[in-house]
């Protein structure tokens, strides 16, 4: 990602020796109408984070398809990614323990 013109840094915890840059995907100016996925993974306590984003979303006029992954252990299957992908026009992973 570009630094210079966000002012942030993300740091990507897989081990890269070299980092990449990487840019933003186009970015909406209102989630109205949008529909957004929201992605638990099964961890504790996820689902009530999800819950209150779910209401927060809601009331910014976008709709809210819920997802779950069936382990926090292992990758969403394919079948879920894809499901997602063409549902969503973006996607919230919930981590919370």
């Amino acid at each position: 990602m570009d630094e210079s013109k966000t002012g942030i840094t993300l740091l990507d915890p897989t081990s890269e020796s070299t980092p990449t840059k990487r840019d933003l995907s186009p970015r909406s100016a209102s989630i109205g109408g949008l529909t957004i996925g929201l992605l638990d993974i099964n961890k504790p306590r996820g689902d009530v984070f999800l819950d209150r984003l779910e209401e927060h979303l809601g009331q910014r006029g976008a709709t809210v398809l819920r997802f779950a992954k069936p382990t926090f252990t292992k990758p969403a299957p394919a079948d879920l990614r894809h499901q997602i992908a063409t549902q969503c026009d973006a996607v919230i992973e919930a981590l919370a323990d």
